[in-house]
């Protein structure tokens, strides 16, 4: 299993504070000359290249997995820690999302929150969420936040106590989802919104897909500096069979293609100077789909 304590380095600037707990690191915040334990998160993988992520709140015991591709990974993650599962978070309506929501919902009799959007039928769906509401796990607080485009009910959410944003498949490190249900102008919408959260922002998304992403982004902006620092920090850590995620919004305003369609060199790379940033990106989308 995956532990967050792979990206403290890089992530060092988030969290002023780091409690050793066995193998691992937590991450703790320090308010006040007090130590306030922050939200724990587990990361491991799933299926083919899914990623499966537990958030528990050390204060109330309770543990979310944000979304559920599959049961087994899960169930392995909480009982190497001792944890229970009390909710699932879904995003959309993906099998590689759900997957696994029956049969832990079954053991667990957890509670099940999904997009509000019905439309697309999600097992044993306790609560329907929407943009504005807020989800409490324990005492942790997340916002959902709307980010349609790979699909028209996908949802985020960012629990801005512990600086975590689950973007599921609307945003990848270095990457974006595919747009299957919506447009581009939906989904360059859905990118700004979640482009404006702050820089220390922690993305974790649905799969790791960041070394392809990284290779086909190079080929709009191959002079950035910032990507091309980002593919050597890759390779290494997928060298070591490590994850790429989560990475730091900031990094990605800077590295990212997709996030970055307004800017006039993007734009004049692609042969598109002067067209609107939603037309850009739908260019350069339609170019990671034929790579």
């Amino acid at each position: 299993m995956f532990h967050d304590c792979h990206a403290a380095g890089r992530l060092a600037a988030l969290t002023p504070h780091f409690v050793a707990l066995g193998d691992m690191l937590t991450y703790a915040f320090l308010e006040d000359g007090m130590t306030k334990m922050a939200a724990e998160i587990r990361i491991f993988p799933c299926l083919n290249d899914n990623y499966g992520y537990l958030i528990h709140d050390p204060a109330t015991k309770a543990t979310a997995s944000i979304d559920a591709p599959e049961a087994a990974p899960v169930i392995k993650a909480l009982e190497k820690e001792g944890w229970k599962l009390t909710d699932i978070l879904v995003t959309h309506h993906h099998g590689d999302h759900v997957g696994g929501v029956a049969e832990l919902k079954q053991k667990y009799n957890c509670r099940v929150i999904a997009p509000h959007d019905k439309a697309k039928a999600i097992a044993d769906v306790d609560q329907r969420v929407k943009e504005g509401d807020t989800v409490k796990v324990g005492s942790l607080a997340a916002r959902v936040l709307e980010t349609p485009g790979h699909t028209l009910d996908h949802i985020s959410y960012m629990f801005d106590g512990d600086k975590a944003l689950f973007a599921a498949d609307t945003l990848f490190s270095i990457g974006c989802g595919r747009v299957f249900e919506g447009n581009y102008p939906m989904m360059w919408d859905s990118l700004l919104k979640l482009r404006a959260l702050p820089d220390d922002t922690r993305v974790y998304c649905g799969h790791e897909y960041t070394a392809a992403n990284v290779k086909f982004a190079l080929t709009i902006e191959p002079e950035n500096a910032a990507l091309k620092a980002r593919a050597e920090e890759v390779a290494k850590q997928r060298a070591a069979n490590q994850p790429t995620i989560p990475t730091l919004l900031g990094e990605e305003k800077k590295a990212n293609v997709f996030l970055r369609a307004d800017v006039p060199q993007v734009a004049a790379n692609v042969g598109m100077s002067g067209k609107g940033a939603a037309d850009v990106f739908g260019e350069i989308r339609e170019r990671k789909n034929r790579s």
